[in-house]
């Protein structure tokens, strides 16, 4: 059985592949997994995910964090993997100065000043256009409060720690698609440029006018590549059956 798991980034929830979800074909079984929430390190998020379809080979999707776990995840199991979809994410440790960044902010998070925290964020995690969108920024506001101050230290702290998965990603077999906005200030573009160098035969696109959280911003647009490679997936499969 293959299975479709989107993992969402930092304090995010279903709500924000709800386009893609709406738009992929009900053969994949696509669900959104919650393991960022339940597990303190990038490895335990990524362990558990495997272990909770022992059965399925996986396509995964991630944002973001998600992508962390996505990637972590190809290295403890690469056999299982038959697809990695990663999204304005990054294969690099924490730097020392984000590393600064993100305790301060975890600082204030135990303080209780998260909006405070997430309304100074939104310049860095959207592009100008999508930053006039009210609605857009008042869902984004209204996700990650519903997360919770616990769950942002607990995911910061993930984060904080992850792996440098450049080591193992030039042994990724499985087809990838690696996307990223052309304005993302959180994860810049040269991290993602790196992923896709770093993967065998990696499908790279990076999309115009668009910052760091791409299905928030431009949904239409990550469809319009997503769909198309999870066919290509389809048809490899079908090719391996006749």
């Amino acid at each position: 059985m293959k299975q479709l798991i989107f993992l969402p980034g930092m304090a995010c929830d279903a709500s924000v592949w709800q386009s893609q979800i709406a738009a992929v074909p009900t053969h994949w079984n696509a669900r959104v997994s919650d393991v960022h929430f339940r597990f303190d390190s990038i490895e335990a998020m990524a362990a558990a995910l495997l272990d909770e379809t022992p059965d399925a080979d996986l396509v995964l999707c991630g944002a973001s964090m998600g992508g962390m776990i996505a990637m972590e995840a190809v290295r403890q199991s690469p056999a299982r993997i038959r697809g990695l979809a990663l999204m304005g994410t990054s294969t690099r440790r924490e730097t020392p100065d984000i590393r600064s960044l993100r305790e301060a902010a975890i600082k204030l998070y135990e303080q209780g000043r998260v909006e405070e925290v997430l309304r100074a964020n939104i310049p860095f995690a959207f592009h100008n256009d999508a930053r006039r969108n009210a609605a857009v920024v008042d869902e984004y506001l209204r996700v990650i409060m519903a997360a919770g101050s616990t769950a942002l230290v607990k995911q910061n702290w993930a984060v904080i720690h992850r792996p440098d998965a450049r080591l193992h990603l030039p042994a990724v077999r499985c087809p990838s698609l690696v996307l990223w906005g052309e304005a993302d200030q959180l994860t810049p573009p040269d991290c993602a440029k790196e992923i896709a160098s770093l993967i065998p035969h990696a499908q790279a696109v990076e999309l115009p006018r668009c910052g760091h959280m791409l299905t928030m911003e431009q949904p239409t647009a990550v469809n319009a590549f997503l769909l198309p490679w999870l066919n290509s997936l389809d048809a490899r499969q079908r090719q391996a059956d006749a």
